[in-house]
């Protein structure tokens, strides 16, 4: 792989976009993951080299939310404790297994997300009663998603966002902003473990992490300041160009 300043550059803008992208809906790993892929990277590093960026956009976005006080930490310490048990049990399996079951499977769980939030006009506009306690979620749902995340990973954060809707009952600005400190957990333990292998390519990943950063802090400005309605469009789009990315490319 030869690292040339413009395939830098491109990697940079890519990462910027994914950031911007994923701060509102997640998904912005269908963005880096195919980017990086195309460097010539083995795909656990590219796995790994995708965290050290992403990690740096769910920072950025989560301390963005905290700031306008749409999420506080203390409330949310079980379940970031659960979710980054999850993910980093999830990379330490994915560096001795490769995950081409999920590879088969995810197109359609995506599919699912997909129509399920095209088919419902109503999600997330208004809080309604949950499905399961707060203490179920923290302790299944969370780690399973983090479990994801760290064996893999693409959409993570549309899936936190879903999960905090369907299942608990929040509006989705609200969900949108829990997932977005959720998925910083579940980054930073699979970022742990991805060090410890040595897997990350760090000129590649440090300058990712920075476009990460500054798309991040756009999107989730963007979201806090009006554009919460756009939430439920972009899953959607996001949720069938996954598809469409794993089942014909």
């Amino acid at each position: 792989m030869e690292l040339t300043t413009q395939l830098i550059s491109i990697l940079f803008f890519v990462a910027l976009f994914a950031g911007f992208i994923d701060a509102i809906a997640g998904g912005g790993g269908l963005l880096t993951i195919p980017a990086l892929l195309l460097t010539g990277m083995n795909p656990v590093a590219v796995l790994a080299t995708n965290k050290l960026q992403a990690c740096a956009g769910s920072f950025s976005a989560s301390l963005a939310m905290i700031k306008k006080g749409l999420i506080h930490p203390k409330m949310m310490k079980i379940a970031l404790v659960f979710a980054f048990v999850g993910s980093g049990v999830g990379t330490i399996l994915v560096q001795l297994s490769p995950p081409d079951f999920l590879k088969k499977a995810l197109p359609f769980v995506i599919g699912l997300v997909g129509l399920y939030t095209l088919f419902s006009p109503n999600l997330g506009k208004l809080q309604t009663a949950p499905k399961i306690s707060q203490k179920t979620y923290e302790r299944t749902i969370a780690p399973l998603i983090g479990f994801y995340d760290g064996y893999f990973g693409p959409a993570t954060g549309t899936f936190f966002s879903l999960s905090q809707v369907v299942l608990r009952g929040r509006e989705l600005i609200q969900a949108t902003a829990r997932a977005k400190l959720l998925n910083f957990a579940t980054n930073f333990a699979s970022l742990i473990f991805f060090i410890i292998g040595g897997q990350i390519v760090w000129v590649v990943g440090l300058v990712m992490m920075v476009g990460q950063i500054i798309g991040a802090f756009l999107g989730s400005h963007f979201v806090v300041k009006g554009g919460a309605k756009f939430i439920r469009p972009v899953i959607v789009v996001v949720c069938f160009c996954m598809v469409v990315k794993y089942v014909f490319f």
